[in-house]
């Protein structure tokens, strides 16, 4: 991690005005007395349909719906990984999961008994950005590490308030077996730890109370009187399994349990915008929202919806990975519009780095690209492929409109439950077929070889980490 003196503050202050001025062309940005602050909220197993803006039509999100009509919708942005570790470890790195070894083809993720976690030798986003002067806070799931070394606090947050796993995870003996005590929950059957920074303060953890607390944490961060902007990451628990809700939210929405979740998170990002707008904060605060992975679909009721996209969480199919995206920042991304550019969490980092002037690393292989033209309205492609990774194997890869499957496997629970090679590879063209159901391999040969030039490419360059996960 890179320590800035003060003569390299005051370097990089002027260095991000100049940048800005390069970039926009507009004196509007120019008003802001520093750069801009950063609120990323990162759902947990939220589907591609899951909000009203984005076509549910019982689930009712009027906050996000107002943040998309105030904002940019992003039709097709993605994970960078199709579950929760390594998605979470990429947005983090901006590096794809086996370039920091974040992944396993045997485990999964993260679970409460293991040992490993994000290396110290890793440059976070919040590491970045508090480098470039920013103060930090890292608000609910992390899933990268519950040991010391691998919390938030040793990875460029100031402070942290949340869980450092899953909500399912560290069941208790006493607790019902099978999938009762994930569709009959109680907080007492998951013994899952609430902790402040390092420390333990609950367990275990009232779920019952998570968004509505995360949401507070957030609030107080936002409001703390300080002169430096401020970078805040906050990963909502919700709506993974099991699921809860406060009881304001009992029987709230059409969707039953479910929509009842959504619609606290709903509320939760209300609540947020509502104070940007009241404390003058709104024009300096880009506001990013979107999810770690697809919705688990094998949860039945208690699981999302892909809405058109094939599958959920688990696969490398499009309702795998690709995730419902609203980015707001008043007086700078143009209201009530949307792109189909392709975008990605990793690409985070660049963009944060474009829009402050902050360093990105050099001594490593980056998968970001800045994204900010087209955030700011500009006709832009930053980003023309996509690489889909489960564990350590290659899945899929797109390139344009065009997207092949090497190989597939199914999400949780169903076909095909082995990695399966597909030969010959398959080829669909997303803008046309965003459900993957018709294969064009036969019609476009060409597409494949253009395609597999870029894989030889790319894996000419992957250098995986070993495995953190096992």
């Amino acid at each position: 991690m890179h320590i800035l003196h003060l003569t390299k503050r005051r370097k990089n202050a002027g260095l991000w005005i100049l940048i800005l001025a390069m970039v926009i062309g507009s004196s509007s940005w120019l008003k802001a007395a520093q750069p801009p602050n950063f609120i990323v909220v990162f759902c947990d197993d939220l589907g591609y349909g899951d909000l009203g803006c984005f076509g549910h039509p019982t689930i009712k999100t009027p906050n996000l719906d107002q943040m998309a009509r105030e904002g940019m919708r992003w039709l097709q942005f993605y994970a960078a990984a199709e579950v929760c570790t390594p998605s979470r470890a990429a947005l983090m790195t901006g590096r794809l999961p086996p370039r920091t070894g974040m992944c396993s083809n045997n485990r999964r993720v993260l679970f409460q008994d293991s040992q490993g976690g994000l290396q110290g030798s890793e440059i976070t986003l919040a590491e970045m950005l508090r480098d470039a002067g920013y103060r930090t806070a890292c608000v609910g799931k992390w899933h990268l590490g519950h040991h010391p070394q691998f919390l938030p606090t040793s990875h460029g947050f100031d402070s942290y308030f949340g869980i450092p796993y899953s909500n399912d995870m560290d069941r208790v003996a006493e607790a019902p077996k099978g999938a009762t005590a994930i569709f009959e929950p109680r907080s007492s059957y998951f013994n899952v730890p609430l902790m402040r920074d390092t420390a333990v303060v609950e367990r275990p953890a009232d779920q019952t109370t998570l968004t509505r607390r995360y949401t507070e944490a957030a609030l107080e961060f936002i409001q703390r009187p300080s002169n430096k902007p401020f970078f805040l990451y906050l990963a909502q628990t919700m709506p993974h399994v099991p699921l809860f809700r406060s009881p304001e939210f009992e029987g709230h929405s059409l969707r039953g349990l479910y929509g009842d979740v959504v619609e606290e998170v709903d509320w939760s990002v209300g609540q947020i915008l509502s104070v940007l707008r009241e404390t003058g904060q709104a024009e300096n605060t880009c506001v990013v929202f979107t999810s770690d992975n697809g919705p688990w679909l094998s949860q039945k009721s208690h699981g999302g919806s892909a809405g058109l996209l094939r599958e959920g969480k688990g696969t490398t199919w499009e309702g795998g990975m690709r995730e419902p995206t609203i980015m707001w920042w008043p007086e700078h991304i143009p209201a009530n519009t949307s792109t189909a550019a392709l975008g990605c969490t990793t690409d985070l980092m660049a963009t944060f780095a474009a829009l402050t002037g902050a360093k990105l690393p050099t001594d490593r292989t980056l998968d970001s690209f800045d994204l900010s033209p087209v955030m700011l309205g500009q006709p832009a492609t930053p980003r023309q492929e996509m690489y889909y990774y489960r564990g350590f194997e290659l899945m899929a890869v797109r390139n344009g409109p065009w997207k092949v499957h090497y190989q597939i496997q199914g999400s949780y629970g169903t076909e095909p439950r082995q990695l399966t090679k597909c030969e010959p590879p398959e080829l669909y063209h997303l803008e046309n077929d965003p459900s993957e159901r018709y294969n064009l391999s036969a019609e476009h040969p060409e597409i494949l070889t253009q395609i597999s030039q870029l894989v030889a490419t790319h894996q000419a360059h992957m250098q995986p980490a070993p495995s953190q996960l096992e």
